[in-house]
Protein backbone atom coordinates (compact mmCIF):
# COMPACT_ATOMS: atom_id res chain seq x y z
CA UNK A 1 0.00 0.00 0.00
CA UNK A 2 0.89 3.47 -0.58
CA UNK A 3 1.50 6.28 1.44
CA UNK A 4 0.27 9.34 -0.48
CA UNK A 5 0.68 12.75 0.75
CA UNK A 6 -0.08 14.69 -2.67
CA UNK A 7 -3.71 15.40 -1.62
CA UNK A 8 -6.82 14.72 0.13
CA UNK A 9 -8.66 13.90 -2.98
CA UNK A 10 -6.63 10.76 -3.41
CA UNK A 11 -8.37 8.72 -0.88
CA UNK A 12 -10.03 5.60 -1.35
CA UNK A 13 -13.88 4.79 -1.45
CA UNK A 14 -14.36 3.09 2.26
CA UNK A 15 -15.78 -0.61 2.29
CA UNK A 16 -19.35 0.91 3.12
CA UNK A 17 -19.08 3.13 0.27
CA UNK A 18 -18.61 0.85 -2.48
CA UNK A 19 -20.95 -2.02 -1.04
CA UNK A 20 -23.55 1.07 -0.93
CA UNK A 21 -22.47 2.17 -4.27
CA UNK A 22 -23.01 -1.50 -5.70
CA UNK A 23 -26.39 -2.15 -4.48
CA UNK A 24 -28.02 1.57 -4.96
CA UNK A 25 -31.54 2.31 -5.85
CA UNK A 26 -31.38 4.65 -9.39
CA UNK A 27 -33.02 6.64 -11.83
CA UNK A 28 -32.79 8.85 -14.30
CA UNK A 29 -31.15 11.97 -12.57
CA UNK A 30 -31.54 14.53 -15.48
CA UNK A 31 -35.51 13.76 -15.55
CA UNK A 32 -35.29 13.92 -11.42
CA UNK A 33 -36.03 10.41 -10.87
CA UNK A 34 -32.96 9.10 -9.15
CA UNK A 35 -34.11 8.37 -5.36
CA UNK A 36 -30.24 8.51 -4.41
CA UNK A 37 -29.39 11.71 -6.18
CA UNK A 38 -32.29 13.62 -4.70
CA UNK A 39 -31.74 12.20 -1.02
CA UNK A 40 -28.36 13.40 -1.18
CA UNK A 41 -29.35 16.63 -2.34
CA UNK A 42 -31.68 16.90 0.58
CA UNK A 43 -29.13 15.75 3.14
CA UNK A 44 -26.94 18.82 1.74
CA UNK A 45 -29.83 21.03 2.00
CA UNK A 46 -30.67 20.16 5.54
CA UNK A 47 -26.97 19.85 6.76
CA UNK A 48 -26.10 23.28 4.92
CA UNK A 49 -29.34 25.06 5.55
CA UNK A 50 -30.02 25.82 2.08
CA UNK A 51 -33.11 25.57 0.17
CA UNK A 52 -31.84 23.67 -2.52
CA UNK A 53 -28.76 21.51 -3.98
CA UNK A 54 -27.52 19.93 -7.00
CA UNK A 55 -24.94 16.98 -7.51
CA UNK A 56 -22.02 17.54 -9.80
CA UNK A 57 -19.49 16.00 -11.27
CA UNK A 58 -16.36 17.55 -9.76
CA UNK A 59 -15.32 20.78 -7.41
CA UNK A 60 -14.28 22.74 -10.74
CA UNK A 61 -17.55 21.82 -12.42
CA UNK A 62 -19.22 23.31 -9.16
CA UNK A 63 -17.64 26.36 -8.99
CA UNK A 64 -17.84 26.96 -12.46
CA UNK A 65 -21.68 25.88 -12.61
CA UNK A 66 -22.01 28.65 -9.68
CA UNK A 67 -20.06 31.77 -11.60
CA UNK A 68 -22.01 31.06 -15.18
CA UNK A 69 -25.50 30.88 -13.07
CA UNK A 70 -24.96 34.28 -11.18
CA UNK A 71 -23.13 35.95 -14.30
CA UNK A 72 -23.76 37.89 -17.50
CA UNK A 73 -21.34 37.17 -20.01
CA UNK A 74 -19.12 40.83 -19.76
CA UNK A 75 -19.96 40.70 -16.17
CA UNK A 76 -16.58 40.81 -13.75
CA UNK A 77 -15.91 38.39 -11.16
CA UNK A 78 -13.80 39.36 -7.80
CA UNK A 79 -12.26 36.58 -6.29
CA UNK A 80 -9.36 36.39 -3.93
CA UNK A 81 -5.64 35.88 -4.91
CA UNK A 82 -4.39 32.78 -4.47
CA UNK A 83 -8.00 30.73 -4.15
CA UNK A 84 -8.85 27.73 -6.59
CA UNK A 85 -10.96 29.05 -8.42
CA UNK A 86 -8.12 31.65 -9.56
CA UNK A 87 -5.41 29.46 -9.57
CA UNK A 88 -6.04 25.67 -10.32
CA UNK A 89 -9.70 25.88 -12.46
CA UNK A 90 -7.97 26.39 -16.15
CA UNK A 91 -9.12 29.63 -16.63
CA UNK A 92 -12.42 27.73 -16.54
CA UNK A 93 -14.68 31.52 -16.03
CA UNK A 94 -13.41 33.29 -19.24
CA UNK A 95 -13.47 30.20 -21.72
CA UNK A 96 -17.13 28.75 -20.10
CA UNK A 97 -19.02 31.88 -18.90
CA UNK A 98 -16.77 34.67 -20.64
CA UNK A 99 -16.77 36.90 -17.73
CA UNK A 100 -13.96 38.94 -17.07
CA UNK A 101 -11.71 37.59 -13.32
CA UNK A 102 -10.44 40.07 -10.98
CA UNK A 103 -8.33 39.49 -8.05
CA UNK A 104 -8.45 41.04 -4.69
CA UNK A 105 -5.77 41.17 -2.45
CA UNK A 106 -6.27 38.58 0.30
CA UNK A 107 -4.61 37.32 3.27
CA UNK A 108 -4.09 33.54 3.45
CA UNK A 109 -7.69 34.18 2.45
CA UNK A 110 -8.63 36.69 4.97
CA UNK A 111 -10.47 39.90 3.06
CA UNK A 112 -9.90 43.89 3.91
CA UNK A 113 -13.55 45.00 3.39
CA UNK A 114 -12.06 48.37 2.32
CA UNK A 115 -9.91 46.91 -0.10
CA UNK A 116 -12.80 44.98 -1.82
CA UNK A 117 -15.50 47.70 -1.70
CA UNK A 118 -12.88 49.78 -3.68
CA UNK A 119 -12.37 47.24 -6.36
CA UNK A 120 -16.96 46.86 -7.06
CA UNK A 121 -17.22 48.93 -10.47
CA UNK A 122 -19.56 52.09 -10.49
CA UNK A 123 -21.98 52.74 -13.19
CA UNK A 124 -19.65 53.79 -15.96
CA UNK A 125 -20.39 53.23 -19.44
CA UNK A 126 -16.76 52.49 -19.86
CA UNK A 127 -16.77 49.43 -16.92
CA UNK A 128 -18.24 46.02 -16.77
CA UNK A 129 -20.41 45.22 -14.23
CA UNK A 130 -19.07 43.09 -10.96
CA UNK A 131 -21.22 40.21 -11.39
CA UNK A 132 -19.77 37.99 -8.37
CA UNK A 133 -17.88 38.16 -5.51
CA UNK A 134 -16.07 34.53 -4.74
CA UNK A 135 -14.11 34.07 -1.49
CA UNK A 136 -12.88 30.28 -0.55
CA UNK A 137 -13.04 28.83 3.13
CA UNK A 138 -10.99 26.63 4.15
CA UNK A 139 -8.71 28.51 2.29
CA UNK A 140 -5.83 26.70 -0.17
CA UNK A 141 -3.37 27.88 1.69
CA UNK A 142 -4.05 25.60 4.43
CA UNK A 143 -5.87 28.69 6.45
CA UNK A 144 -9.67 28.81 7.86
CA UNK A 145 -10.98 32.29 7.66
CA UNK A 146 -12.99 33.97 10.77
CA UNK A 147 -17.11 33.98 10.85
CA UNK A 148 -16.27 37.69 11.31
CA UNK A 149 -15.03 38.53 8.02
CA UNK A 150 -17.10 36.26 6.18
CA UNK A 151 -19.97 38.15 7.64
CA UNK A 152 -18.07 41.31 7.18
CA UNK A 153 -17.23 40.16 3.01
CA UNK A 154 -21.22 39.00 3.30
CA UNK A 155 -22.38 42.42 4.45
CA UNK A 156 -20.81 44.00 2.48
CA UNK A 157 -22.42 41.96 -0.88
CA UNK A 158 -25.81 42.41 -0.23
CA UNK A 159 -25.57 46.03 0.06
CA UNK A 160 -24.21 46.19 -3.25
CA UNK A 161 -26.65 44.09 -4.23
CA UNK A 162 -24.01 41.73 -5.43
CA UNK A 163 -24.29 37.35 -5.26
CA UNK A 164 -21.52 36.29 -2.86
CA UNK A 165 -20.18 32.36 -3.79
CA UNK A 166 -18.52 30.35 -1.17
CA UNK A 167 -15.85 27.40 -3.16
CA UNK A 168 -16.14 25.32 0.11
CA UNK A 169 -14.54 22.26 -1.22
CA UNK A 170 -13.48 21.67 2.07
CA UNK A 171 -16.10 23.47 4.03
CA UNK A 172 -16.41 20.68 6.84
CA UNK A 173 -12.37 21.23 7.41
CA UNK A 174 -13.44 24.56 8.56
CA UNK A 175 -16.05 23.89 10.52
CA UNK A 176 -14.21 21.41 12.15
CA UNK A 177 -10.95 23.51 12.61
CA UNK A 178 -13.39 26.42 13.81
CA UNK A 179 -15.53 24.44 16.33
CA UNK A 180 -18.90 25.94 14.64
CA UNK A 181 -21.87 24.10 12.77
CA UNK A 182 -21.31 23.95 9.18
CA UNK A 183 -24.66 25.75 8.66
CA UNK A 184 -22.55 29.33 10.23
CA UNK A 185 -20.15 29.09 7.66
CA UNK A 186 -22.33 28.23 4.46
CA UNK A 187 -25.04 31.16 5.73
CA UNK A 188 -21.92 33.51 5.04
CA UNK A 189 -22.66 33.32 0.93
CA UNK A 190 -25.48 32.71 -1.27
CA UNK A 191 -24.01 29.61 -3.01
CA UNK A 192 -21.89 27.50 -1.70
CA UNK A 193 -19.51 24.08 -3.41
CA UNK A 194 -18.66 21.56 -1.47
CA UNK A 195 -16.17 18.38 -2.56
CA UNK A 196 -17.11 14.90 -1.31
CA UNK A 197 -14.06 13.64 -3.08
CA UNK A 198 -11.63 15.77 -0.96
CA UNK A 199 -11.03 14.21 2.57
CA UNK A 200 -14.61 12.41 3.10
CA UNK A 201 -13.58 9.42 0.69
CA UNK A 202 -16.11 9.48 -2.04
CA UNK A 203 -15.00 8.62 -5.76
CA UNK A 204 -16.88 11.15 -7.37
CA UNK A 205 -18.31 14.91 -6.66
CA UNK A 206 -19.44 18.06 -5.46
CA UNK A 207 -22.54 19.51 -4.22
CA UNK A 208 -23.81 22.92 -4.87
CA UNK A 209 -26.11 24.86 -2.77
CA UNK A 210 -28.28 27.82 -3.13
CA UNK A 211 -31.84 29.17 -3.33
CA UNK A 212 -34.45 27.75 -5.28
CA UNK A 213 -34.22 29.91 -8.02
CA UNK A 214 -30.46 29.23 -8.52
CA UNK A 215 -30.25 26.15 -8.21
CA UNK A 216 -32.96 25.50 -11.06
CA UNK A 217 -31.19 27.94 -13.09
CA UNK A 218 -27.80 25.80 -12.26
CA UNK A 219 -29.86 22.63 -13.24
CA UNK A 220 -30.25 23.61 -16.84
CA UNK A 221 -26.61 24.86 -16.87
CA UNK A 222 -25.32 21.91 -15.37
CA UNK A 223 -26.84 20.37 -18.88
CA UNK A 224 -25.38 22.76 -21.12
CA UNK A 225 -21.70 21.95 -19.43
CA UNK A 226 -22.70 18.33 -19.98
CA UNK A 227 -23.00 16.90 -16.34
CA UNK A 228 -26.43 16.07 -16.75
CA UNK A 229 -25.35 12.57 -15.54
CA UNK A 230 -28.35 9.63 -15.76
CA UNK A 231 -28.07 6.95 -13.21
CA UNK A 232 -25.85 8.75 -11.03
CA UNK A 233 -27.47 7.64 -7.99
CA UNK A 234 -24.54 5.05 -8.28
CA UNK A 235 -21.86 8.06 -7.44
CA UNK A 236 -24.44 9.99 -4.59
CA UNK A 237 -24.56 7.05 -2.38
CA UNK A 238 -20.59 7.15 -1.97
CA UNK A 239 -21.75 11.01 -1.22
CA UNK A 240 -24.25 10.38 1.62
CA UNK A 241 -21.83 8.09 3.11
CA UNK A 242 -19.14 10.82 3.35
CA UNK A 243 -21.72 12.99 4.44
CA UNK A 244 -22.88 10.83 7.57
CA UNK A 245 -19.72 8.92 8.28
CA UNK A 246 -16.51 10.91 7.19
CA UNK A 247 -16.99 14.63 8.23
CA UNK A 248 -16.75 13.21 12.12
CA UNK A 249 -12.89 12.42 11.43
CA UNK A 250 -11.59 14.97 9.94
CA UNK A 251 -10.56 16.44 13.05
CA UNK A 252 -8.15 13.28 13.00
CA UNK A 253 -6.38 14.45 9.47
CA UNK A 254 -6.07 17.87 11.62
CA UNK A 255 -4.09 16.20 14.29
CA UNK A 256 -2.25 13.94 12.50
CA UNK A 257 -1.00 17.26 10.03
CA UNK A 258 0.23 19.04 13.00
CA UNK A 259 2.04 15.73 14.45
CA UNK A 260 3.76 15.50 10.76
CA UNK A 261 4.51 19.26 11.00
CA UNK A 262 6.13 18.37 14.17
CA UNK A 263 8.30 15.47 12.71
CA UNK A 264 9.26 17.64 9.54
CA UNK A 265 10.90 20.07 12.47
CA UNK A 266 13.01 17.64 13.88
CA UNK A 267 15.39 18.74 10.35
CA UNK A 268 16.69 21.77 10.82
CA UNK A 269 17.16 23.00 6.69
CA UNK A 270 12.88 23.01 6.99
CA UNK A 271 10.55 25.43 7.41
CA UNK A 272 7.22 25.14 8.83
CA UNK A 273 4.38 27.93 7.84
CA UNK A 274 3.11 27.11 11.02
CA UNK A 275 0.48 29.98 10.59
CA UNK A 276 -1.10 27.88 7.81
CA UNK A 277 -1.50 24.89 9.82
CA UNK A 278 -5.19 25.15 10.19
CA UNK A 279 -6.57 22.00 8.57
CA UNK A 280 -5.02 18.88 7.21
CA UNK A 281 -2.21 20.95 4.97
CA UNK A 282 1.62 20.85 6.25
CA UNK A 283 3.52 23.47 3.68
CA UNK A 284 6.95 23.80 4.36
CA UNK A 285 10.42 24.88 2.45
CA UNK A 286 13.68 22.24 2.41
CA UNK A 287 16.63 23.25 1.55
CA UNK A 288 17.59 22.22 -2.31
CA UNK A 289 21.51 22.21 -0.80
CA UNK A 290 20.00 19.48 1.97
CA UNK A 291 18.34 17.56 -0.69
CA UNK A 292 16.97 18.23 -3.82
CA UNK A 293 13.49 18.20 -5.40
CA UNK A 294 13.99 15.31 -7.75
CA UNK A 295 16.59 13.17 -5.43
CA UNK A 296 13.57 13.53 -2.91
CA UNK A 297 10.36 12.48 -4.75
CA UNK A 298 12.19 9.88 -6.01
CA UNK A 299 13.89 8.50 -2.80
CA UNK A 300 10.23 8.13 -1.37
CA UNK A 301 8.45 6.98 -4.35
CA UNK A 302 10.92 3.72 -4.26
CA UNK A 303 10.10 3.21 -0.54
CA UNK A 304 6.45 4.07 -1.69
CA UNK A 305 5.27 7.26 -0.53
CA UNK A 306 3.92 9.47 -3.58
CA UNK A 307 4.58 13.43 -2.79
CA UNK A 308 4.08 16.70 -5.14
CA UNK A 309 7.01 18.62 -6.19
CA UNK A 310 7.29 22.43 -4.79
CA UNK A 311 4.98 25.07 -6.33
CA UNK A 312 6.36 28.75 -5.69
CA UNK A 313 9.34 26.75 -3.64
CA UNK A 314 7.23 25.28 -1.62
CA UNK A 315 6.05 21.24 -0.62
CA UNK A 316 3.10 20.84 0.40
CA UNK A 317 2.00 17.58 2.41
CA UNK A 318 -1.66 16.38 3.11
CA UNK A 319 -3.35 14.10 5.87
CA UNK A 320 -5.92 12.00 4.40
CA UNK A 321 -7.62 9.07 5.67
CA UNK A 322 -5.09 6.95 4.39
CA UNK A 323 -2.26 8.32 6.41
CA UNK A 324 -2.03 7.07 9.64
CA UNK A 325 0.77 8.04 12.89
CA UNK A 326 2.75 5.23 11.75
CA UNK A 327 2.80 6.48 8.11
CA UNK A 328 4.01 9.57 8.92
CA UNK A 329 6.73 8.08 11.38
CA UNK A 330 7.86 6.13 8.36
CA UNK A 331 8.20 9.46 5.64
CA UNK A 332 9.89 10.94 8.13
CA UNK A 333 12.69 8.12 8.67
CA UNK A 334 12.51 7.88 5.15
CA UNK A 335 12.99 11.07 4.11
CA UNK A 336 16.51 11.39 7.07
CA UNK A 337 17.83 8.04 4.98
CA UNK A 338 18.16 10.08 1.52
CA UNK A 339 19.04 12.84 2.89
CA UNK A 340 22.16 10.71 4.63
CA UNK A 341 22.47 9.00 1.55
CA UNK A 342 22.34 12.50 -0.73
CA UNK A 343 24.75 14.17 1.52
CA UNK A 344 27.12 11.17 0.96
CA UNK A 345 26.77 11.41 -2.88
Amino acid sequence: MWIDLRSDTVTQPTEEMRQVMANAEVGDDVYGDDPTVNRLEILACKMLGKESAIFVPSGTFGNQLAIMSHTQRGDEILVGEGCHILMHEVGGAAVLSSVQTRSFPSDLGYVDIHQLEKMIRGKDIHFPNTGLICIENAHSSGTVVPLKNMLEVYELAKSKHIPLHLDGARIFNASTALGVDVKEIAACADSVNVCLSKGLCAPVGSILVGNKEFILKARKNRKLMGGGLRQAGILAAAGIVALTKMVSRLGEDHKNARYLADRLEEFESCHVHRNRLDINMVFFTLTESVISESTLIAGLNTEGIRINGQEDGEYRFVTNHGVSIKDIDKVIETIKNIIVNYSCA
